[in-house]
């Protein structure tokens, strides 16, 4: 008798709040609390790349200044970071713990090419969310994958564009490519011979080095014996350091180019020890010394929440991975699961709320962004000497 009155009860209560209202309160989705939603990212706090590790710092300074302006639909965010060394089989062991142990909603600007990679199938095989990672590989947003949202430009179209501005603007006629011997080189390589070839034109030189590789002498000659006037780097902020120091040794003088990945120009300038004058590189998102409303808030929040990091591209950087991520909860309301996330993430179109240029997702687009710019570094600063460029359709 008395578990027909419980049942009975359990029927008036979901005719009064309506069946799907009870079974939500009943399941709800993992990474996701009343309070706070769970996110993970990897990066390389330590080892060759450990400059890099301050996008994950950017990130949990982003998250911060939203916990502080309310956070998302009432939860707070709550940033899981794993240090991986630039290591891909650390990476793996870091993602399965965030997933495994820690329970994370989904992950935000992991970097690395290889890294990311290294755990792409896992993580779509477990259905979840991996927004913005800090690579422009497009292995990461063609084919397109249900979970996965890239958003930085991949490496074959900076680099083509990267070409593009050194034999029309600059007038360049010998252009060497010097680059990480992995996929993340070698897109860029692509997209550099690819441009050329529509100049009827091919690289002096192709000069590839490894990441243990200490040693650049070697490395520097064949770069000086091509004859090359420009030089494009694909490389790690350390070993750009090293072929500089060495190309100085042997008065080798080009003109030197390089992607967004070595566009934190005051670091890279400290490093060098003031080599980095007068290095041209591509940006996707506005310099840490703009006058953009956003930059000016997130200035403000690095010293609020973050006073002893150094404000620079590396952590800016990620300010601009956690934009979209933040932007499809909030999209997604209160009622929050994976799958309405990817939904709302995949209703971004030509979005221009945050510090990169026009972003788009859909159901069958993946990668957001196509645009940059070009910039220099001007007695030891970041100036942008162009507008925004999109390679041509």
């Amino acid at each position: 008798m008395k578990l027909r009155k419980n049942v009975v009860l359990m029927i008036g209560v979901a005719m009064a709040v309506g069946l799907p209202m009870l079974l939500n309160c009943a399941k709800k989705e993992v990474g996701v609390t009343d309070n706070e939603i769970w996110v993970g990212t990897w990066s390389p706090q330590t080892g060759p790349a450990a400059l890099w590790g301050s996008v994950a710092r950017g990130i949990d300074c982003y998250f911060k200044m939203i916990n502080d302006e309310g956070g998302i639909h009432g939860r707070k965010l709550k940033l899981l970071i794993r240090d991986d060394g630039y290591q891909p089989q650390r990476t793996v062991a870091a993602v399965k713990e965030l997933v495994e142990k820690e329970g994370v909603f989904g992950f935000v600007g992991g970097v690395g090419t290889a890294n990311g990679m290294a755990v792409k199938d896992y993580l779509h095989t477990s259905k979840i969310p991996v927004v913005a990672l800090a690579t422009g590989s497009k292995l990461f947003g063609d084919p397109p994958t249900r979970y996965l949202f890239a958003l930085y430009p991949t490496y074959t179209t900076e680099a083509s564009l990267l070409t593009r501005y050194a034999v029309d603007t600059l007038k360049s006629e010998k252009i060497a490519f010097f680059y990480q011997n992995d996929d993340y080189g070698k897109e860029g390589l692509k997209g550099a011979e690819d441009r050329l070839a529509k100049y009827n034109m091919e690289l002096v030189a192709k000069v590839p080095v490894e990441i243990a590789d200490t040693d650049l002498s070697s490395h520097a000659l064949k770069l000086r014996e091509s004859g090359a006037d420009a030089v494009i780097m694909w490389l790690l902020p350390k070993q750009a350091a090293m072929i500089l120091k060495e190309a100085t040794k042997i008065d080798f003088k080009p003109q030197w180019l390089t992607s967004s990945t070595l566009s934190d120009v005051d670091v890279m300038y400290k490093i060098t020890e003031g080599l980095w004058e007068g290095v041209i590189f591509d940006n996707w998102f506005e310099l840490p010394n703009s006058d953009h409303p956003l930059m000016v808030k997130y200035r403000a929040a690095n010293d609020k929440y973050a006073p002893k990091e150094r404000w620079g591209a590396f952590f800016t950087a990620g300010f601009v991975f956690a934009e979209p991520f933040v932007e499809g909860l909030r999209r997604a309301g209160r009622n929050l699961t994976r799958e309405k996330f990817v939904e709302s993430i995949e209703s971004i179109k030509n979005w221009d709320g945050g510090i990169s240029h026009s972003v788009n997702f859909g159901p069958d687009l993946r990668q957001g962004t196509n645009s940059i710019f070009i910039g220099k570094c001007e007695n030891g600063r970041a100036v942008r000497i162009s507008d925004w460029m999109e390679m041509e359709q």
